[in-house]
């Protein structure tokens, strides 16, 4: 029995054959997931220097959105064993045992490469090789590797999340420049304090601690994990501002975004400073909230720039 199959072995899913609905099969790719991953990659599909046919622009983000689908299916299909003892995980479709981990295996796999292909063969083999690497990224590195060794998973994991923008990108120009990697590092940046104010406020830890992942509020504690959430928050403003360093935006984002980062740091501030009783649950609650919907206006205001016409800035870099 190789390692891959050991690891699957046992969990309720491997013992019973899948009766799978499409809703199942549907829960396997992630869906909420998957509308963050279309929404920005098609942001980098519109700020991308130069146009894009509408059908090459459909298939683009078709195929992303189904190379998601597959990187969603694939990792339920590995972390079955740890989904299976989480309480917030025990219900979907693999550890329930609706979906066997090797109908996950097939179908995921299926996704992938498909979506690889299509995108590599019609739009360009950049942005084709991109997915690829997005995919084995979420996949490997990730799921297989980082999640289980290092409480610093979700960071560097989280480079997964951000190539979506970048695929978006190469799909227009057929190549990545600092724009494209501007809009990489704003999710990259956003991803801790955004999934470790989830952490705190729905007090997941213990599931973690029992499944064995080492995230950081089970390994380092909460106080440590309230300082990180500072600290990244501060890296994140800045960040946001490169999108004008390289030209591709103007002065409606940067202003805009001025006051947004503002108010991120505030929030992350009320979660550092506020460390016991209900008010501490409230303002993970309220960060958690308001970074959602943070990373939705500022990649928003990207598009409205792009749709209303306004004067970019001259690029600083690059």
């Amino acid at each position: 029995m190789s390692d891959i199959e050991a690891h699957i072995a046992g969990t309720p899913a491997a013992a019973q054959g899948g009766q799978g609905s499409v809703g199942d099969y549907f829960a396997l790719l992630k869906p909420r997931v998957m509308s963050l991953v279309i929404f920005t990659a098609f942001v980098g599909l519109v700020a991308a220097p130069g146009s894009v046919h509408p059908w090459i622009g459909f298939v683009a983000l078709l195929s992303i959105a189904v190379g998601a689908g597959a990187a969603g299916a694939l990792n339920m299909w590995y972390d079955a064993d740890i989904d299976a003892v989480m309480k917030r995980t025990a219900k979907r479709p693999v550890p329930a045992g609706a979906i066997t981990p090797g109908e996950a295996l097939g179908f995921g796999m299926t996704l992938a490469v498909g979506s690889v292909l299509v995108l590599g063969l019609l739009v360009n083999m950049l942005a084709g090789a991109l997915l690829a690497f997005t995919i084995f990224f979420y996949i490997v590195v990730y799921t297989m590797w980082l999640k289980r060794l290092t409480p610093q998973n979700i960071v560097i994991g989280g480079a997964a999340g951000a190539f979506p923008p970048m695929v978006g990108w190469a799909s227009v120009t057929g190549s990545v420049d600092l724009g494209a990697i501007a809009l990489f590092l704003i999710i990259f940046t956003w991803t801790p304090p955004h999934f470790w104010a989830l952490a705190l406020w729905r007090k997941i830890n213990a599931d973690y601690a029992k499944a064995g992942v080492p995230m950081l509020p089970v390994v380092a504690g909460t106080d440590e994990t309230r300082r990180q959430i500072l600290i990244y928050t501060l890296i994140l403003v800045p960040v946001t501002l490169l999108p004008a360093l390289t030209g591709t935006v103007g002065l409606f984002y940067t202003l805009a975004n001025l006051g947004l980062g503002a108010m991120f740091v505030w929030h992350a501030w009320q979660v550092f400073r506020i460390r016991e009783g209900q008010e501490a649950e409230t303002a993970c609650k309220k960060l958690f909230g308001f970074s959602t919907l943070w990373l939705f206006i500022v990649f928003a205001l990207i598009l409205a720039e792009r749709a209303i016409g306004l004067p970019l800035f001259p690029p600083v870099l690059g």
